[in-house]
């Protein structure tokens, strides 16, 4: 977690830099949209404060809820009683009954002094009250009863002891010591540190006569100390930041009045966790939040003090003077990257050069095209933070001058690299793991992060031309590598192992790492059906299902490719998995909301809500939460290492087994490219069954003596017939508009003496591929033949394609026959062969697939000498 670099008391502009910008807090706060309230230094909050109220949520009940709950400690048992049987919360907050204080939590003045505080339900200072009990105990002895009220008018007032002596404590003292009741209790219970102690034979009906006692000490400065050391009393209604330096006194209340202005999502700071920080960084002397040890803070402290060192960095600094911070922070750039906070810490990088080009490359992504993703930024900084590791460790003056680089060094540095992961050593740089920084082993994985990263930032550098001005050397640059191959990409499930992700036992059990019912089964159907990716699924809204024609669909964003609102056909089974859970979703939002979302919430909800931190409902549950969650599921199935994208490895090739071209895969995958779908695709023309749909079936072309005849067969063939279509099968051919050429001088080179005019060319031939074309052809004529001005011209045009006719129809029922009709329909490429042409490249001797009949198993075939198409 980057801080900010503000001061350390002992630096030469510590004062300078403290002074401006603790002017700049004081002119923020003392502006006219800032909360009054929040001015002071001993803040006092009301019970119903917008942001920060105490009071419990069941109507006029006096006490204060719990921290970090909505209810006091009993309505908060009894609410989730009441939420178990199922009862939502209107119907709750209209039958829970209000309770009554059980202690003031700002004490009333005394009735008889004005500058003590109450103690007790009579409503005196501590000192009346125990003469009170006193006088009551002794009249109940003597057998007669004590009126209070006569009691009352006898009582004269004390004179107040003035502000308790404790620094950070707002309360007025009510004991002699000059402590309050409870920081007199500290203070015995810690032993009366400085030995403060009253003049001997004192009562407090000395005070009538209006002389206060003469406290004594044995050590008074260590008396000083304890009250300067001791913290203020917890409250749910007051905030003390007495005893707190200016600029970080200053920044807690400008950040609380921040932090208040946020949307409603549960974050709410409750007052007793900012006592906690501002106790905290009064006990660490810090002078302000910058200079907080986050190490040494409670957990939920820690967690605020980062959110408010956000806030400052917005004011503190400009987008430019985080280069020289030594962080970049995306939302300077409008840009908020999901499950990841928006600083990307390059302090680790202790080469002002090296630091200053990885900042540049990352102001020009995020100025120019923003990130989708959090790698894109984590990359290069791996990259440099390794790379600086090295320089400051094995070359001379720590790689701090980029002119002493030479080649050697950068070769030194692949070297340790790649000897760091052979042998499984732990990297060079630190990196963030919770609230530590430690050292990782160097995987296959993040070598590959490493060297890809580092190379970016070198090259870019290389060719805006920052390399030659700061005197980097290109030798140095070109040194590193290209990014290694990480590991392979993920295969398709097994069978066995699909059969028991799907076996319903297994799925319910899947469901018992889903304690509070977010809907991690539904989520991991929906990828399985839809082949979506994880954070399109479990980061849907409510209503994200919709009948259209009949058709069941899923609408979902595919943010990392920029498609949004995508619509995609899911089985009725899907369909109504997915409608229980919408209602389960809307039946949580009435227990805690009591009441039906309105149109635009149900627009906004998230499908599957998490469980803290949601007060709205609109945020999802986290996709690493899902994927923990599934891990630990198939750990318990021993079936091995799997993860749940291999769902859409094993959709993608299940879709091309059944006839699905790339261009479908593409599609429906939502993916950016062909070549992207290529990665998911794992049986590309291997699987017989997409050999049979472009291979089984050729034709003879349009400009054939007899178009449309069969020239191929997909049914088991016997000895003969593969010696008769061995000279077909087995000589080569190249791809051609709208079919194949079998015209060997051609296919070797050669250029076509018929100057390229297929349709008309009996050596040319149709394949399966090639139906939707040829259809798309006969579309093309018919609708030239009946814009022709006269049935003359009409019938011409019949005429001159009425070859092409019969080739298509005989193309046709040689499909049907063999059952492939339907598939060649679905098939929609332009130029099918562009993708399948290496099917058609390699050709095998009729002798052996006689010889091999009915086996499946190629490998035992022998490719043709010269088989590659030209």
């Amino acid at each position: 977690m980057t801080t900010l670099p503000l001061v350390s008391v002992g630096s030469p502009h510590a004062k300078r830099t403290v002074t401006d910008r603790l002017e700049m807090l004081q002119a923020l706060i003392h502006a006219p949209d800032f909360d009054p309230l929040l001015r002071s230094d001993a803040i006092r909050i009301p019970s119903v404060h917008a942001a920060y109220g105490w009071s419990c949520r069941v109507p006029d009940c006096e006490r204060s809820k719990m921290t970090g709950k909505q209810f006091c400690h009993t309505h908060d048992g009894e609410w989730l009683t009441w939420l178990k049987n199922g009862g939502h919360i209107g119907d709750f907050l209209q039958t829970a009954k209000p309770l009554t204080s059980v202690r003031w939590l700002v004490a009333p003045p005394c009735l008889l002094c004005p500058d003590m505080p109450a103690k007790g339900q009579e409503g005196m200072c501590y000192l009346h009250t125990e003469r009170w009990i006193s006088y009551r105990k002794i009249r109940r002895d003597k057998g007669r009863k004590a009126d209070f009220q006569t009691w009352l008018a006898t009582q004269k007032p004390f004179p107040g002891f003035g502000k308790c002596q404790v620094v950070p404590c707002p309360s007025i003292a009510d004991h002699p010591l000059g402590l309050c009741r409870q920081h007199h209790h500290r203070y015995v219970n810690a032993g009366k540190p400085g030995g403060a102690a009253l003049p001997p034979g004192w009562t407090p009906r000395d005070l009538e006569r209006g002389d206060l006692p003469v406290v004594t000490y044995t050590h008074e400065a260590a008396f000083r100390s304890w009250c300067a050391a001791t913290r203020p009393v917890s409250r749910m209604n007051e905030l003390s930041l007495l005893g707190l330096r200016p600029l970080v006194k200053a920044e807690i209340k400008w950040t609380m009045s921040r932090h208040s202005q946020r949307p409603d999502d549960g974050r709410n700071w409750s007052i007793s966790w900012l006592q906690h920080v501002a106790d905290e960084c009064r006990e660490q002397n810090v002078n302000s939040l910058a200079d907080f040890d986050l190490s040494q803070a409670r957990p939920h402290t820690g967690h605020i003090v980062k959110v408010m060192l956000g806030y400052l960095r917005h004011v503190y600094f400009t987008r430019k003077d985080t280069k020289d911070a030594g962080f970049i922070d995306t939302e300077f750039y409008g840009v908020r990257i999901r499950d990841r906070g928006t600083v990307v810490d390059l302090s680790a990088v202790t080469q002002r050069w090296l630091r200053d080009l990885l900042w540049d490359l990352l102001d020009a992504r995020l100025t120019a095209d923003p990130p989708r993703s959090n790698s894109t930024l984590t990359r290069p900084r791996r990259g440099c933070v390794e790379l600086s590791a090295f320089l400051e460790a094995q070359v001379p003056d720590g790689g701090h001058d980029p002119r002493l680089l030479a080649k050697d060094h950068a070769v030194d540095f692949v070297n340790d690299q790649r000897h760091r992961k052979q042998h499984g050593l732990k990297s060079l740089g630190l990196y963030e793991n919770g609230s530590r920084f430690e050292q990782r082993p160097v995987t296959k994985s993040t070598l590959a992060t490493t060297f890809g990263g580092a190379r970016d930032v070198l090259r870019t550098a290389l060719e805006s031309g920052d390399a030659e001005r700061i005197g980097l050397a290109r030798e140095f640059i070109i040194a590193i590598p290209l990014s290694p191959a990480k590991s392979g990409r993920r295969r398709p499930f097994p069978d066995d192992v699909a059969r028991a992700l799907a076996n319903e036992d297994n799925l319910r059990q899947l469901e018992d790492f889903d304690p509070d019912d977010r809907g991690i089964r539904d989520i991991w159907e929906a990828l399985v059906f839809t082949g979506r990716r994880g954070r399109e699924v479990s980061s849907v809204r409510l209503e994200c299902v919709s009948k259209l024609n009949s058709i069941p669909l899923f609408w979902h964003d595919q943010t990392k490719v920029g498609n949004f609102d995508q619509a995609i056909r899911i089985p009725e089974r899907l369909y109504e998995r997915i409608q229980r859970r919408q209602a389960k979703t809307v039946a949580r939002f009435v227990q805690h909301h009591g009441r039906q979302p309105t149109s635009q919430e149900r627009h906004e909800l998230a499908l599957f809500p998490r469980r803290s931190a949601n007060a709205s409902g609109k945020h999802s549950v986290t996709h690493s939460w899902f994927g923990c969650c599934f891990r630990d599921w198939v750990d318990t199935l021993d079936l091995g290492h799997y993860v749940a994208h291999q769902a859409r490895h094993t959709l993608a090739t299940n879709l091309l087994r059944n006839g699905a071209n790339l261009t479908h895969v593409k599609r429906y995958l939502g993916q950016v490219s062909e070549k992207m779908a290529e990665h998911y695709v794992h049986l590309a023309g291997t699987d017989p069954r997409l050999d049979d749909a472009l291979n089984a079936v050729w034709v003879a072309g349009p400009g054939a003596s007899v178009p449309g005849l069969l020239l191929s067969d997909s049914e088991p063939m016997t000895r003969e017939q593969a010696e008769a279509l061995a000279i077909d099968l087995t000589r080569k051919s190249t791809p051609a508009e709208g079919g194949f050429c079998t015209f060997q001088p051609v296919v070797d080179g050669d250029a076509c003496p018929w100057n390229m005019d297929c349709h008309n060319c009996d050596k040319f031939v149709l394949s399966g591929a090639d139906l939707v074309y040829w259809h798309r052809k006969r579309e093309q004529w018919r609708m030239l033949a009946e814009r022709a001005p006269d049935g003359a011209t009409a019938d011409y045009l019949h005429q001159i394609f009425e070859p092409t006719a019969r080739a298509i129809d005989g193309l046709e029922k040689a499909l049907s026959a063999v059952g492939l009709l339907d598939e060649a329909l679905a098939i929609d490429l332009r130029r099918p062969q562009d993708y399948f042409g290496r099917v058609w490249s390699t050709a095998f001797r009729a002798h052996e697939l006689a010889r091999h009949e009915g086996i499946e198993d190629t490998d035992v075939l022998h490719e043709d000498d010269g088989a590659e198409a030209s």
